[in-house]
């Protein structure tokens, strides 16, 4: 008997051990105290509580017809100033997955984001973004074996009605190819959702150094085709300069940093939802810059508010399943 117990803190740490080294990072405890939980939700929400500016500040300070400089402005200085920051390079595979994720996370979302919201009103820009969960969940079925509860793909539905209510109020303007953009930067961002999950982070590194890989990845990637596409860089004005540095510091560098920390805590099922807050934003912009809402419209923003935060119930701070399952098979095959 004293034997066993002897051996049974050492296999635990083995299983520790093993976990970290796979996920590439150290394991998150299953269940944190309500308050503890709570901060990490809204530390995460403040990413895209930001990102729901996107659409005015590119409407009202930058230049049209470049959105990938602007795409490229965003990224490039910010992943530049993380990484001399913090001074830390990828190691081995983590230099392709940096890439990998740089061009999803920032490469194909930031000028697709953009020609979004040139081509369409904020709000309807913003919540095309709202389709994000259940895309999310569907990816997490097929990469990660995990899948969402009832209670999840149910307000993941709700959320998306909210957002139709809001896209086709009377007053939106819908343009196929703004509509196309928006819809692909979604995507391309729940695949970077996913895999980020599926990767964790690279041993020994924080949420700020993976923001500015894969801002840097991603920079780097619209470097030359923004010059080939667009040729010139547009003429630049103090207005201008104050909306790349809002994008590029706040809605860039610290918000990624955010959202990158807050996805290797939190379920995809909780920090997915989060995505949201980025049309209810656009919209509270949009009504202090001058537009209105219909009834029905605002009865859809109300439903993907409703959905934003019944995603949070019921949904502690877990490891997702396949991480739990796979750890619980390292352990039973070491005992």
């Amino acid at each position: 008997m004293q034997s066993q117990q002897s051996q049974q803190p050492t296999q635990t740490t083995q299983t520790v051990q093993t976990t970290r080294t796979l996920t590439g990072r150290s394991p998150v405890p299953l269940r944190g105290s309500p308050a503890r939980q709570a901060a990490v939700v809204a530390l995460t929400a403040l990413a895209p509580a930001s990102w729901g500016t996107t659409y005015a500040v590119t409407t009202e300070l930058l230049p049209p017809g470049h959105a990938l400089f602007s795409g490229l402005m965003r990224a490039l200085p910010a992943g530049l100033i993380g990484l001399a920051i913090t001074r830390v390079l990828p190691r081995g595979d983590w230099w392709w997955k940096a890439a990998v994720l740089g061009v999803l996370n920032i490469g194909a979302l930031y000028p697709l984001l953009f020609l979004a919201a040139e081509r369409l009103p904020g709000g309807v820009a913003a919540t095309l973004g709202a389709t994000q969960p259940l895309l999310v969940a569907g990816l997490a079925i097929a990469v990660l074996h995990d899948r969402p509860t009832a209670w999840r793909w149910s307000w993941g539905v709700i959320g998306v009605i909210g957002v139709g209510l809001v896209v086709l109020g009377p007053r939106a303007r819908l343009d196929a190819v703004g509509v196309l953009a928006g819809l692909g930067g979604t995507a391309a961002m729940a695949c970077g959702i996913v895999l980020m999950k599926r990767w964790g982070r690279q041993a020994g590194v924080g949420p700020l150094t993976l923001a500015g890989w894969q801002l840097t990845a991603g920079g780097l990637l619209l470097l030359p085709l923004a010059f080939a596409i667009e040729g010139a860089p547009p003429r630049i004005d103090a207005g201008a300069a104050v909306g790349y540095l809002w994008l590029g510091s706040v809605g860039g560098l610290i918000a990624h940093m955010l959202w990158f920390r807050g996805i290797g805590r939190l379920p995809v099922g909780a920090s997915a939802p989060l995505v949201l807050l980025s049309p209810l934003v656009a919209a509270a912009v949009g009504i202090a810059l001058g537009e209105s809402l219909s009834l029905l419209q605002t009865v859809g923003f109300v439903l993907a508010l409703a959905a934003l935060l019944a995603a949070q119930l019921n949904a502690p701070i877990n490891a997702p399943r396949w991480e739990r399952m796979r750890s619980g098979r390292m352990g039973r095959g070491r005992g």
